[in-house]
This record gives structure tokens, sequence and C-alpha cells, in this order.
């Protein structure tokens, strides 16, 4: 017999015995789950033992290919993760006693602490949640003993309105107050101990660079599952606040208000707005988590990726404009080619090449740069250029010897 079979017959009395019994299943469930898993009869554990060898094999073939080096700053890192990955994937006492309690108890006690009570603050807002459906279902019983309904209205009024009459609406009011307290509270929890059951496998998954965003997706899913009952907690307490003079006002010796109907029904969509406004939020908070760097890595990867096939881009850009004028000019040489092509982003809009078929190609001069092993030269004297070689170099030289030994001989 299990520990939660007293809670589970018990759990349609209320909100509160619900919740209990949610979470006696869901701790049982996860304790199931993490020794079937990785367990001493484990169906994981072998392949643990290959995850380890292979993870300390490929450390092991880094130092020989000189990637990596024996020292501090690389080991300390990797004994600091394969101690974390040891402890919570094969002892469920360290597991319970700082993921579960973390993930379960932290935002509990957040939120008794912002609302100012001792003990569970999930479990006193359960307690607020059956007081207000009781009453409820006390005013909706009283009204259905034959008294008038409303402000002096007939019950045969009441039925010409419809689905609009004040009971419906307050049932109306009801059924989202439920489904925007207890439906999501229950959702978060079974969904949050699903994750928590399949936490080892994650856990494992960090050793490897390859891996790890899929550890970082799974820490995300148990934070937003973990803050998400803060959130309607906190949010529906301010709603039951709210709630208490309109309750109060609902029902008396004339039935159902009409007007304390209809607050109730307006109190209670604002309540389901504000609980799919505060899951969006709760998203966009975990999505910022960078989950102790694990996530980080991969940004600056792409990032860095990024910019490189932007940088190759322009180079292929900037190809893609000299090669049109590459046969006019047979003498440049691979330099001035490069040089062209490193000058041509920083000025993009062609004052260095004109583009085939520009519309300015006619009033603009080009002017094109040669480096040489004797400096930049002038496209426009390409004549000259091609004159002045080695042999005129060393003509110039001799010519120059001459002169100076004439000078000599006239002395």
């Amino acid at each position: 017999m299990s520990a939660c079979d007293t809670l589970v017959a018990g759990a349609s009395a209320g909100v509160a015995p619900a919740l209990r019994a949610v979470d006696c299943v869901s701790q049982e469930m996860a304790g199931a789950a993490f020794g079937r898993l990785f367990g001493v009869e484990g169906a994981l554990a072998p392949a643990l033992t290959i995850l380890l060898t292979l993870y300390i094999a490929f450390f092991a073939i880094s130092l020989l290919t000189g990637r990596s080096t024996l020292g501090i700053s690389a080991l300390t890192p990797r004994m600091i993760t394969l101690g974390l990955v040891l402890t919570f994937a094969t002892s469920w006492m360290a597991y319970q006693g700082v993921v579960w309690n973390i993930a379960i108890g932290a935002p509990d006690q957040v939120a008794g602490v912002l609302m100012g009570v001792g003990g569970s603050a999930t479990q006193i807002f359960a307690d607020r949640i059956d007081i207000v459906f009781a009453a409820i279902a006390e005013i909706s019983q009283a009204a259905g003993n034959g008294s008038p309904v409303g402000d002096n209205v007939s019950a045969g009024t009441e039925a010409q309105a419809g689905s609009f009459g004040p009971a419906n609406l307050m049932w109306l009011a009801a059924l989202l107050l439920m489904l925007g307290t207890v439906g999501v509270l229950l959702t978060a929890r079974i969904a949050l101990a699903v994750l928590l059951a399949l936490g080892p496998v994650f856990v494992v998954l960090a050793l490897f660079t390859g891996t790890r965003g899929l550890t970082a997706g799974w820490l995300r899913g148990v934070a937003l599952t973990a803050v998400t009952p803060l959130f309607v907690v906190v949010g529906g307490s301010v709603t039951m606040e709210l709630l208490v003079p309109v309750i109060a006002a609902l029902g008396g010796m004339d039935g159902i208000n009409a007007r304390a109907a209809m607050a109730l029904f307006v109190i209670a969509a604002v309540h389901v707005a504000l609980i799919a406004m505060v899951l969006k939020v709760a998203g966009t908070v975990v999505a910022g988590w960078n989950v102790f760097g694990l996530a980080d890595k991969s940004g600056r990867g792409g990032s860095l990726a990024g910019s490189h096939q932007a940088d190759l881009l322009a180079a292929s850009a900037a190809g893609a404009q000299i090669a049109p004028y590459q046969h006019a000019w047979p003498q440049a040489t691979n330099r001035s080619a490069a040089v062209s092509a490193a000058a041509s982003p920083a000025n993009p809009s062609g004052a260095l090449l004109a583009a085939p078929g520009s519309t300015h190609a006619g009033e603009r001069r080009t002017v094109v740069t040669q480096v040489t092993g004797g400096g930049i030269e002038r496209g426009g004297n390409r004549a000259e250029s091609r004159a002045r070689g080695i042999g005129s170099r060393f003509r110039n030289a001799s010519n120059d010897a001459g002169c100076m030994l004439g000078k000599e001989m006239m002395r």
C-alpha cells in the first residue's frame, strides 16, 4: 500500500487536498523513476559508465594532441563537472535535497514571505479558494430553493434571462476562477514532477559540450514550471481580496444579486487574463537566463560565426566588383587585387571602381592603383611603368657612375 493512497482518496474534497495528493504522488513517482534510471539496478547504469569512460578518454586525447594542458585551469572545471554529475545522477538523497527542494520549496517560501504568512503559501491559497467555492455553492443552493432572485426579480425573469442570468454568470465566474487557479497550479506541479523525474538523464548530458544545450533547456523548463505557482499564488491573492466584498454581496435574503454576479464574472475574467500575462512574463524571464554559462557559449559562438560569415560575404562582394576589370589590366598582381578588395568595403558607394552598368560610369574618373616592388604607381602611366624594370634601374645606375668618373677625370 502506498503512502499517498489516503491523500489520493480525499483529493476530491477540495483544492488543498488535491494539491497535497499531487505533491505526494509526484515525489513518489520521481523517486521511483530515479531508481529505475541510475539506481543500483538501474537500466541506464551501464550507459552512465560508458559515458564517463568516453569523457575521460576525450580529455586524454586532447592532452595527447596538445589541445588541452594539464593544469589547474583545465582540471578544476572538469573535476567539478564530473563530481556534480556523479553526485546528482547516482544519489537520490542529494538530488532530492538540492534539486527537488529548490524547485518545489523555494518558490513556495518566497510566496510566503511576500504574502506575510507562515507555512506553505500555496496550501493557504488553496484553502482560500475552497472557501470561495463553498460560499458560491451555498448561495446557489439557497437560490435554488424557490426564493426570489436578484433585486426583486422573480424566478420567471431569471428563466427569461437565459445564459446571462445571475446564477449562470456566477457559475461561469466560478469555472473561470477554477481554471485560472487550480488548473494552472496542478498543471505546473505535474509538469515539474515529470521534468524532475527525467532530471538525471539531462544531468548526465552536461558532461559533453555538444549536449549541454539539452541540459540548459531542461533547467529552463524546471525554472519556468517552478516559478509559475509563485506568480499564480501572489497574483491570485490579490484577486481573492477583491472577491471578498463581492461574494458577501452576492447572496442574501432576496437570492442572487445580479450586480454582484456581474462583478464576480468580471473579476474572474480579469484573473484569467492576468494568469495568461503571468505565464508570458515568466517565459520571458526564464528565456533570458544563461543557465550558469551553459547557454552563453553557444550564443557567443553564434555571434562569432555570424560576424565571420558577414566578413566572407563582404569579401565575396568585393571580389565580384573587381572581377569584371581584371581583364583590362593583365599586369596587375595578386597584391594589387588584395589591396583593392580591402579598400572596396570601406567605400561601398563605388568611388574606387565604377560598377558595371552604372548610370554614372561615364562621368566618374576611375583610378586604379598598382602595388609593385618599387612602390605605388598610377594606372594612368602604364607605358612608363612598363619601361621601368630591372634593366632600366641598372642602366640608370651605370650612367650615373660614368658621369661621376668623367667629372673626376676633368679635374
